[in-house]
């Protein structure tokens, strides 16, 4: 019923307890019960006396079946969740169950939405997309070496799709407009590592933020609706989705070399000083691209070097 109530309340506006009783069959007592919903999931609504209630904003709620009509590329199962913990942990506890399935979850809200390092990814309701896929691959860890820059790649080409130039990539695989990140991507694994696995795709892009949710992210952070407004979110996950499901499958033919330098040419800090920050120790250099497994390859004062962990340093070396 909740599902129904949100999108009565979608359009932002005033909608009294008695309309929404007459059109979910249900007593307005049962209507407030839902609403009481609302504010567990951290949705701003407002009740005026003769007037009802309404969102503090309007949304557009995810659509399975108007993302499914979008997509051009093989999918097995879609889910369409109205929270969840995280969806790369959704679809991570439920791989065993899917072998060899393409098996793609988006929720309306994270509530312990995760990015690199355990770090927190802010997923305030209905505002974002917040998608994971689950992919099976044979050849083990070797076989996903360019992966998560394939999977960087795959959103900047459907951005790109959208009508928006300009994206630039971060090693080893954010996505950032105007200097500042849009989108991050997380790998997990599970499975035989030597050989057959099943990989999470996990992509957080920031499509709309308030100045609430902003204040929680702790770097520079852009956003799809100030840079093309009007964008249906339903497009946008779509389009997202289907570019990574067609670049898995020129991933998981071609790996990841023939991409080298499409990457080379959208990589923001590419003949760059930078810091790179790894768990027990951090190295300086300018950034010479990547290599054909997409590690990263940094001139230092040691000569070239090739780097496969960590991850630049949000500001350019001092």
């Amino acid at each position: 019923m909740l599902n129904n109530i949100l999108r009565l309340l979608a359009d932002g506006q005033f909608h009294s307890g008695e309309e929404l009783g007459e059109a979910l069959g249900v007593s307005r007592a049962a209507v407030w019960k839902q609403l009481k919903k609302l504010e567990e999931l951290e949705i701003p609504y407002s009740s005026v006396k003769g007037k009802g209630y309404r969102l503090q904003d309007a949304i557009e709620l995810l659509d399975q079946d108007v993302i499914r009509r979008q997509l051009t590329q093989r999918l097995d199962i879609l889910d369409v969740l109205l929270d969840v913990d995280s969806t790369n942990t959704w679809l991570f506890q439920r791989a065993a169950d899917h072998m060899g399935k393409r098996y793609a979850v988006l929720a309306e809200k994270q509530v312990a939405g995760r990015g690199r390092r355990g770090r927190h990814w802010v997923s305030p309701f209905g505002k974002n997309i917040y998608l994971s896929l689950l992919v099976s691959f044979s050849g083990g860890l070797a076989a996903l070496e360019g992966l998560s820059l394939m999977t960087a790649i795959a959103v900047e080409r459907a951005l790109a799709k959208l009508g928006i130039d300009g994206i630039g990539l971060k090693w080893p695989n954010d996505v950032y407009a105007n200097g500042k990140k849009l989108a991050g991507i997380l790998l997990e694994v599970t499975g035989e590592y030597s050989s057959h696995c099943q990989v999470v795709i996990g992509i957080g892009l920031n499509l709309s933020l308030s100045d609430h949710d902003a204040a929680r992210i702790e770097q520079p952070w852009a956003e799809l609706r100030s840079l093309k407004p009007g964008l249906s979110r339903n497009q946008v996950a779509a389009a997202v989705l289907d570019e990574l499901l067609q670049a898995v499958d020129e991933f998981q033919r071609d790996g990841f070399a023939p991409y080298q330098q499409y990457w080379a040419e959208r990589d923001i800090f590419m003949h760059k000083e930078v810091r790179i920050v790894a768990a027990s120790n951090e190295k300086r250099g300018v950034v010479k691209g990547v290599n054909r497994k997409g590690e990263l390859m940094l001139h230092s004062e040691r000569g070239m070097e090739v780097i496969n962990a960590g991850e630049i340093s949000v500001r350019a070396a001092d």
